[in-house]
């Protein structure tokens, strides 16, 4: 003889299910929100090793994680949206030399106003005839502004290009953010090769358009 357990509801199994249907369509939906998070690992002062989704005070030894635990660059990370959009439309370099003062100037300038930039050196007869077939020229500072070029540090004429490409006029980095190291004109890549062969030629350098050294009404 079959004996019914008082205690069961009919509905009792449906609603389980029904509940139990709704955790999972939850936990599906917070997983999926983790996994847009952005997480940091940071490594703390006594090789201790935590994750946190809100970005370190200091990123120096910081590494953020995307999609799939790959490592990204805490400084592109770190750039409000909209400064981000403008350095990837109008992209900034500035061309120095370790004997050019006015080359100080004119980072200054860009520090100072917060203008996430990449900076390339020339020290080398190599890096001297890359900026001779880019720029036209061997004078420095040489900046670029998207396609746009100037010649030498002028802070009203920097000043003037920058606000037409729409950057802000003060600084809206955050204090996390750390400029990337300048890096030579010239990457030399040493090559072990057998004498016999002759030595590949050098791939072309395509210039980019040049501009008028300041003109009325600036376009990008």
């Amino acid at each position: 003889m079959k004996i019914k357990n008082p205690s069961r509801k009919p509905g009792a199994r449906i609603l389980s299910a029904s509940l139990c249907g709704s955790v999972c369509v939850a936990a599906l939906l917070l997983a999926g929100a983790t996994q847009a998070q952005t997480i940091y690992r940071v490594v703390g002062a006594d090789g201790r090793v935590t994750f946190s989704d809100k970005l370190p005070v200091a990123t120096d030894n910081a590494t953020v994680l995307g999609a799939g635990g790959r490592a990204l660059a805490v400084t592109a990370v770190a750039l409000p949206a909209e400064l981000r959009q403008l350095a990837s439309k109008y992209p900034v370099t500035l061309y120095t030399s370790s004997s050019c003062a006015p080359c100080n100037s004119g980072r200054d300038l860009l520090n100072g106003r917060g203008i996430p930039y990449a900076e390339k050196t020339v020290s080398t007869a190599d890096d001297s005839d890359a900026l001779q077939r880019i720029s036209g020229g061997s004078s420095l500072p040489f900046l670029t502004i998207g396609s746009q070029q100037i010649k030498g540090y002028s802070d009203a004429e920097w000043t003037q290009f920058l606000d037409a490409a729409g950057y802000p006029k003060t600084s809206v980095l955050p204090a996390s953010y750390r400029a990337p190291p300048a890096t030579p004109l010239v990457t030399v890549q040493k090559a072990v090769a057998p004498a016999s062969e002759a030595q590949a030629p050098r791939d072309p350098v395509v210039e980019p358009s040049a501009a008028p050294p300041n003109p009325a009404g600036i376009r990008f």
